[in-house]
């Protein structure tokens, strides 16, 4: 199992920044919300604040974590945990993905995601329902 974190990054016009995988990577081309593998000793919330920052080059706040979503690919299976982030700093450069789209959340469900990220994307909707 790998233990994986994710950031539903959202702006002050509540758009939500999704990612595509490059064409080199798992799950190519495929629609995620950005982050990546927890390192040892690192807690969830470190490695997102890392992973965004290597990955895309912002500073990010996280305000809160969503439910966890395990998933079991063909050949790996993940944990992925998912934190609710506001950019405070830095601009977006791509260095691991192949492209990147801020999005209204209706247009969430309408991506090709990593499988994975489908119910974090259902989960994150769900919250908007309830405010």
């Amino acid at each position: 199992m790998i233990n994986v974190t994710c950031a539903i990054i959202v702006d002050d016009a509540n758009k939500v920044l999704v990612t595509q995988r490059s064409a080199s990577m798992k799950l190519p081309l495929k629609v995620e919300f950005p982050g990546g593998k927890i390192e040892e000793g690192e807690t969830p919330s470190e490695c997102l604040v890392r992973e965004i920052k290597e990955e895309l080059n912002l500073d990010i706040r996280i305000l809160s974590e969503m439910p966890a979503n395990i998933h079991h690919y063909v050949e790996f299976s993940i944990n992925l945990i998912p934190f609710v982030c506001k950019v405070i700093g830095g601009s977006i450069e791509l260095r691991e993905h192949a492209s990147y789209k801020w999005l209204d959340a209706m247009e969430l469900l309408e991506q090709d995601w990593a499988e994975a990220d489908i119910p974090i994307a259902e989960n994150y909707l769900n919250s908007l329902d309830t405010h």
